[in-house]
């Protein structure tokens, strides 16, 4: 099995509204859960009891539509509110990250890094320090994952923050999306994705539900294709409205029938009868 590591602060987590978008169910995308992996269910990254949609879920399904059949597992390590400080080489989101990857690492190959964060560096001229510790970073995951050449997929702070609610005082978010890209297009095997058109929650920082499906999109085209993305996508509107047309697996639909049980919104019987009809059927 194939796994990517998820790292950086809350719109790496997710904090796109839950019902603002269909779910991605697939038996094929898995997630890693107290050491085991499990089918995918969003909130992926569950750093805060109010996370929601991320990038990683139609990142991974966009990768199980090229590798028919074959699954990923996505490691989810990013915490909201992170600086980059946070993100030392010793640090503890970094000791984690790589026990987390390393134990990956026994059941998987780990294929990519996505890398989200900077809001939280975005003014008090942090940005002056960013690029080395973002450097350092990533030279360490590296080595210590012994994968010189993995894929890291650098995504840009949104251009809506800056302006109202917590991203008001992001105020010198350009300067750390000129870092990033910098990063991305001096390093090899570092790739670029713009966040044009994305928007945001009503709280000004974090990216919505749907602009997270276009943005887990974009990252996945930089992964495959191993190139920057630096215009919106002409596939993302159709993409997200095919995908939830996608006709479930009998394993997919009993999954969705036993999440629902197990809140209570279904009873026993009706979740009986329910699998029976899926057994018969498919």
């Amino acid at each position: 099995m194939k796994s990517i590591l998820l790292i950086g602060q809350s719109n790496m987590a997710g904090r796109g509204f839950i019902d603002d978008v269909p779910p991605i169910y697939n038996e094929h995308i898995k997630m890693l859960r107290n050491g085991r992996w499990q089918m995918m269910a969003e909130p992926l990254n569950f750093d805060r009891h109010i996370s929601g949609i991320g990038p990683a879920a139609s990142f991974a399904q966009a990768w199980t539509e090229d590798y028919p059949g074959e699954s990923i597992g996505l490691i989810a390590c990013a915490e909201g509110g992170s600086s980059i400080d946070e993100w030392t080489i010793d640090g503890l989101l970094t000791r984690h990250a790589i026990t987390e990857a390393k134990f990956a690492m026994e059941s998987s190959e780990i294929i990519g890094v996505l890398w989200h964060q900077g809001e939280s560096d975005s003014f008090g001229e942090r940005y002056k320090t960013y690029e080395d510790k973002l450097l350092s970073l990533f030279k360490h995951l590296r080595e210590e994952l012994n994968v010189p050449d993995i894929p890291i997929i650098i995504g840009e702070l949104g251009h809506y923050l800056g302006e109202v609610g917590f991203g008001k005082s992001a105020v010198e978010y350009n300067q750390i999306n000129q870092i990033l890209s910098k990063v991305a297009h001096n390093n090899e095997n570092c790739y670029f994705v713009t966040s044009e058109g994305l928007t945001a929650n009503p709280d000004g920082i974090h990216i919505d539900a749907i602009s997270q499906r276009k943005f887990g999109l974009r990252y996945y085209d930089a992964f495959s294709k191993q190139k920057h993305v630096l215009d919106i996508l002409d596939i993302e509107r159709d993409w997200i409205e095919k995908e939830a047309k996608r006709e479930l697996t009998k394993n997919e639909c009993i999954y969705v029938q036993s999440m629902e049980f197990a809140l209570g919104q279904l009873s026993f019987e009706e979740f009986s009868a329910n699998v029976s009809k899926i057994n018969e059927s498919k």
